[in-house]
């Protein structure tokens, strides 16, 4: 597989391994090949052991002494819990926003909410979604809630929401929402807001998930581990 410029090595081999397991190439209690990996993405093993310890500390990996680095459970509430995770760390930015949001922002909003109701494709969509979350986040989240947000991530890579989401009209009144919040002056909403918008994104995702049959009756994972 050729290099990818621009990015770096350690996140090209996140996006590869979270890739595997969407794709339900790899699956809970799987054992990753940090050989393989580095040979199929052509690269050396200090990018894969860089990857390895993010996703561990991700939660998406576990390494066990002398017995090598090993899928950490992967279902249906993994991913919901994902979401939720998402959904509350990005409401304490929109909440600090609707607190004392600027002209600046408020303008910026306006217009980037009008985008975002007129991009019917879905890639144009997603990223349009992205440029509001991060007026906001720019504007709102110092470095530490930056970086919880981009774990948070994990299990959302950008290429399969460009390619996956195409129930815009179900997403769409939650940024409203949390518009009209921010512009109210109402913290409570616009958390409340991230929350639920997260929430139907877990769930769409999930309902994906299953289709594919990377989740759900044909995966390895049994409804009973589905709890927490």
């Amino acid at each position: 597989m050729p290099k990818k410029y621009g990015v770096k090595e350690k996140d090209q081999v996140v996006a590869h391994v979270v890739n595997l397991l969407l794709t339900g190439k790899l699956r809970t209690g799987d054992r990753l090949d940090r050989n393989e990996i580095a040979e199929e993405l052509g690269l050396s093993r200090v990018p894969v052991q860089e990857a390895v310890v993010q996703l561990e500390h991700d939660g998406v990996l576990s390494t066990r002494y002398h017995r090598g680095v090993f899928i950490e459970r992967f279902d249906e509430a993994v991913v919901l819990e994902n979401h939720e995770l998402y959904g509350m760390l990005n409401g304490i930015a929109s909440a600090r926003a609707a607190t004392d949001p600027t002209p600046k922002l408020l303008h910026d909003l306006d217009r980037q909410l009008d985008v975002l109701r007129g991009s019917s494709e879905t890639k144009a969509f997603h990223e349009n979604a992205l440029r509001y979350r991060k007026s906001v986040n720019d504007a709102y989240a110092g470095p530490r809630l930056h970086a919880a947000i981009r774990a948070a991530e994990v299990f959302m890579p950008h290429a399969y929401w460009s390619t996956y989401l195409g129930r815009h009209d179900e997403i769409v009144p939650y940024y409203e929402a949390e518009h009209a919040a921010i512009h109210a002056r109402d913290p409570s909403a616009a958390r409340t807001a991230c929350i639920e918008r997260s929430e139907v994104l877990g769930r769409i995702m999930v309902s994906e998930l299953v289709r594919r049959r990377v989740l759900g009756p044909d995966s390895p994972v049994d409804g009973s581990s589905t709890r927490f």
